[in-house]
């Protein structure tokens, strides 16, 4: 588990194939490993990875299929900056919200604009994600907890101020980038309860339109 904020930015310094899928090695730059052992967990760009070699100034982890067909890691090459997190300890204070590491899906951005000192991005949403994403509400975007300030369907606004901007990937953001999405935990949980019975039935992983007009979610 994660909190979604960012502790430094790393680099990709090589992907070698591996077997069919690949193996990355990411400098850490600032980030302490001095607690990190083989087989810790460290978040880039949100993506969940096990550190499989510690050569002392990163670490080497390997990047499954599945991992390279759900998320935006395969646009990154040698020299692509991420965002990097440890996972969380007990005594962690938890500044952003609960995060996984498991990412839901690759978003768009649309929009780039300054607001005052911050700066305004509008990013599209692949369409099964839109019903997770809320106004004040979570989203980790490339490993980093957001507040969502404004929803519209599947695309939403957020407003990232100079610190953030700064100790993250997101000054480099501009329209066209893929981004890797992950959906609060509370609100995949909620929906699964929401289903009740039906949750033990197969193809129930998620609410449809018409169960929820059928229960009284939806008025027409």
């Amino acid at each position: 588990m994660f909190t979604g904020i960012i502790e430094a930015i790393g680099t990709i310094r090589a992907i070698t194939p591996k077997g069919g899928d690949v193996r990355v090695l990411v400098e850490t730059g600032k980030l302490d490993l001095a607690d990190v052992k083989l087989g810790d967990s460290i978040a880039v760009n949100g993506v969940c990875l096990t550190a499989v070699e510690l050569p002392g100034n990163g670490f080497w982890a390997d990047v499954s299929r599945e991992t390279l067909a759900r998320t935006a890691f395969d646009d990154l090459k040698p020299g692509s900056p991420v965002n990097l997190e440890k996972a969380l300890t007990p005594t962690s204070r938890l500044g952003g919200h609960l995060v996984s590491g498991h990412v839901d899906g690759i978003g768009e951005i649309l929009m780039r604009e300054d607001n005052a000192r911050a700066v305004q991005f509008r990013i599209r949403a692949p369409r099964d994600l839109a019903r997770y994403i809320a106004l004040k509400g979570s989203i980790t975007v490339d490993g980093t907890s957001l507040t969502v300030n404004s929803v519209n369907g599947a695309e939403f606004e957020l407003t990232i101020v100079p610190h953030t901007l700064a100790e993250t990937i997101m000054a480099d953001y501009r329209p066209g980038r893929r981004v890797n999405l992950e959906v609060d935990l509370l609100a995949r949980y909620l929906e699964r309860l929401l289903l009740g019975d039906k949750a033990a039935e197969p193809q129930s992983s998620g609410l449809t339109e018409s169960f929820l007009a059928e229960h009284g979610y939806l008025k027409h």
